[in-house]
């Protein structure tokens, strides 16, 4: 029996649909990356576990830091520094410029470092910290030169002068800062102040005496008075009394004074130039068994 012309394209239609319907029911062919993974399944587990780990490790680490940063950065320096020492990075040689004053026992101990010990273990900030802390040492400089100096410039603080207080004596510098109090006899060229607050007031008083060499030459030492004025003690014993805030004019007229009569050479008790326009000269007391004198005299001196 024949086929009817229209059914036939209907069978035809349907043919495509149902490949299309098998082909998309039919297994894919898995990737390259799939196939890989599949492969490696067993190590995935444990591979994340150590990620985890590792991540947890870390977040407890980042936790202890935030409460004690600087003590675990340093244990891990430090550990770090041990393994760099091993490489080579140690301390062979320390060098120290400046130093004139400063003990050697003192700078070894701020150092705090020895030949050997690894170069990256030593913090130049922190021995600077320390170095500045000696009385003799107002500045210091320190640095690592790899891979194994370590270099140390010290600028010392200058003697200015030697300070008498309660019967005990201190080198100072110019700022008053004392920086010894043993040995002071090296420093016996010095000027010598005496008194309460003498150590802060002294320097403008040591530059005027620079100025005037005639007094300064006979002068023994300066006098803090009531920590407001000054007294000149000649080597003869005799006090030059000076006006208080006065001192540089006082200390021009007494070197006229001495140019012209020979003031400070005679055995005076005391020199009073506190008065501008007066000059008041008290003489020391009379021997036992002379007439009664004149003890003190006074005249009037605009010069």
């Amino acid at each position: 029996m024949a086929t009817s012309p229209a059914a036939r394209p209907r069978r035809d239609a349907a043919s495509p649909a149902r490949t299309r319907a098998s082909l998309s029911s039919a297994p894919s062919r898995p990737t390259s990356l799939r196939l890989w993974l599949r492969r490696r399944r067993g190590l995935l587990r444990p591979a994340g576990l150590g990620l985890l780990g590792a991540g947890a490790l870390v977040a407890a680490a980042l936790a202890v830091m935030a409460v004690d940063p600087y003590g675990k950065l340093a244990a891990i320096w430090d550990g770090a520094a041990e393994i760099a020492a091993g490489g080579g990075l140690q301390v062979t040689e320390v060098q120290v410029e400046g130093m004139h004053h400063t003990a050697p026992d003192l700078v070894r101990e701020a150092l705090g470092v020895r030949r050997g010990d690894p170069i990256l273990g030593f913090d130049p900030h922190w021995a600077r910290e320390q170095l500045e802390q000696i009385a003799w040492v107002g500045h210091a400089h320190v640095e690592r030169l790899l891979p194994g100096t370590i270099r140390v410039r010290l600028e010392e603080r200058q003697p200015f002068a030697i300070w008498q207080r309660d019967g005990r004596f201190s080198v100072i510098d110019r700022e008053g800062r004392v920086v010894a109090t043993e040995n002071v006899g090296a420093f016996g060229r010095l000027p010598l102040i005496v008194g309460l607050g003498a150590d802060r007031a002294a320097a403008p008083m040591v530059d005027a005496l620079r100025g005037a060499a005639e007094v300064q030459e006979r002068v023994h030492a300066l006098v803090r008075v009531s920590e407001r004025r000054w007294n000149l003690r000649l080597r003869n014993g005799t006090d030059v009394l000076l006006p208080e805030g006065q001192e540089v004019a006082a200390i021009n007229r007494l070197a006229e004074l001495q140019a012209k009569q020979g003031l400070m050479d005679r055995p005076l008790l005391a020199i009073d130039l506190r008065l501008p326009d007066k000059l008041v000269l008290r003489l020391p007391p009379a021997p036992p068994g002379t007439p009664p004198a004149e003890t003190q005299k006074a005249r009037s001196s605009r010069g």
